[in-house]
């Protein structure tokens, strides 16, 4: 009698997990799923780069990025509103995919090797290059003014490196949470100099509240190819969003995204690149 008693509880607790994660795939089970038609879609992004990816004060958000996410994401089947945007600042990209916090990461991604180690990218789709961003009245003019100087970057990110290992091995490299506190460093007189990529910094040029403070020096230190962080191994979504990401382009989405974003800061883009095809 004690054993039948037990063997019904067991039973019981069957029915109730199979009804519970039934249950579950309805809370954002579809969400990281990549085959579209969910309720929503968790796409990570930055919140702090304007004409990339910046979240505005009316809680919406834009830039270069949100428009190609938005794009891919239609494609595999979502609509605007089925967008989860979540924040993802660089040190914690490759993190967020491994944990399923977000199903993609648009987020000025470079492809590098040793990324691609612990997350696969679709694209690129977009080539930029690393530039200085300094005071208008800024007397560095070239990557090896910078010796001496205080050179920011955001942590996480490979930018600041590399100029100290390549350029200036006597640049003092300060690495902050975000780019909007380099700026203001760079008001102060705290910092020198800020360095990333080129898109990044016209967006930041080109803002209202920075307006004439400050100047890209032109210096194209290196090829930074925009990659879609997704978990490693997911091969089926980055096929599909790279189809996505040829659709834009042919049918002229990619240019109007582009013009539309950085034309007010007068950025000399390089034409859409080749998905597939990374630009040393």
């Amino acid at each position: 009698m004690k054993l039948r008693k037990v063997s019904a509880a067991a039973a019981t607790a069957l029915v109730l997990a199979l009804t519970a994660t039934a249950c579950g795939g309805d809370d954002g089970g579809d969400s990281n799923s990549g085959s579209g038609g969910g309720d929503k879609i968790k796409i990570g992004i930055k919140y702090d780069q304007p004409g990339l990816g910046l979240k505005e004060p009316d809680g919406s958000f834009s830039g270069f990025d949100v428009d190609v996410a938005t794009y891919v994401a239609k494609e595999l089947g979502y609509k605007p509103d089925q967008i989860e945007w979540v924040e993802t600042k660089s040190a914690d990209r490759e993190n967020a995919l491994s944990r399923g916090d977000v199903k993609m990461i648009a987020a000025t991604y470079s492809i590098t090797d040793e990324r691609k180690q612990k997350v696969d990218f679709a694209g690129p789709y977009l080539l930029a290059h690393q530039d200085l961003l300094v005071k208008k009245d800024s007397d560095i003019k070239e990557g090896t003014d910078l010796n001496g100087k205080k050179l920011c970057s955001v942590t996480g990110s490979t930018s600041a490196q590399n100029v100290k290992d390549k350029i200036a091995p006597k640049a003092q490299l300060q690495q902050l949470g975000g780019y909007s506190e380099c700026i203001a460093g760079l008001q102060s007189d705290q910092l020198d100099a800020l360095t990333t990529d080129d898109a990044i910094l016209a967006g930041f040029a080109a803002q209202e509240q920075y307006k004439g403070q400050f100047k890209l020096t032109g210096l194209k230190l290196s090829n930074e190819n925009y990659g879609i962080g997704v978990k490693k191994g997911d091969t089926e979504t980055v096929n599909k969003i790279n189809d996505a990401l040829k659709k834009m382009v042919s049918d002229g989405s990619w240019d109007k995204a582009v013009k539309e974003n950085f034309g007010p800061a007068n950025y000399k883009n390089e034409p859409a690149p080749k998905i597939g095809q990374i630009v040393q």
